[in-house]
């Protein structure tokens, strides 16, 4: 009875050619594809750096404080995510919903953070049509920031599981490939926060 319940185990884990999990194997794909969106976006952003002909422009709207803020608060979230996978391989259910929820708050704040940005940059006058610093900038970090809002949304749904006693260690790599959105999602916002931000 044992072997047969592994065997259904191992069979529910759709191991491909290369020894890996299939789904694994197809999320590091689509991390590869993200990686082209994003870099193309970026790309963008640092080509018309610069350019636009009016005002304002980087140095009179940023908050590097304010954003480095921000950034610690997203990089933290990453750190509550590999607590939180920790949590849920070990059966630590109390474990698990701890840093869950730390990881959706975290998340939910920095959005917060981006928020109070774009409405502070309107009122000081840059929108996304006002020259081409908006148009760049606005399309990067709302895109990365609806990445974000996707990923809350994600662990939130994990989080109900958990409480729901539907994730044992046995559904870890559910969790697991939840990480790797969000640890790729902290990557590309350091990316941008030193280009961006940082790099006048």
């Amino acid at each position: 009875m044992a072997d047969a319940s592994a065997a259904v185990a191992h069979d529910d884990h759709h191991y491909t050619a290369t020894g890996l999990n299939s789904w694994k194997v197809g999320f590091w794909t689509f991390i590869g594809s993200e990686c082209l969106f994003f870099g193309t976006l970026i790309s963008t952003y640092m080509v018309y750096k610069g350019e636009s002909l009016v005002g304002p422009f980087s140095g009179d709207v940023f908050d590097i404080p304010l954003t480095t803020i921000s950034t610690f608060v997203l990089l933290m979230s990453s750190l509550a995510m590999v607590l939180a996978l920790d949590g849920v391989q070990r059966g630590n259910k109390k474990l698990a919903l701890t840093w869950l929820a730390a990881v959706i708050v975290l998340g939910a704040t920095f959005l917060g953070f981006q928020v109070y940005e774009f409405n502070h940059f309107y009122h000081e006058g840059l929108s996304l049509s006002t020259n081409l610093l908006g148009s760049s900038f606005y399309v990067l970090t709302g895109f990365h920031g609806a990445h974000v809002t996707i990923g809350v949304i994600w662990l939130t749904t994990l989080f109900i599981m958990s409480a729901m006693n539907k994730l044992p260690p046995e559904k870890a790599l559910n969790v697991e490939i939840a990480g790797l959105y969000w640890h790729f999602v902290d990557i590309v916002w350091i990316v941008i926060f030193v280009l961006v931000y940082l790099i006048q």
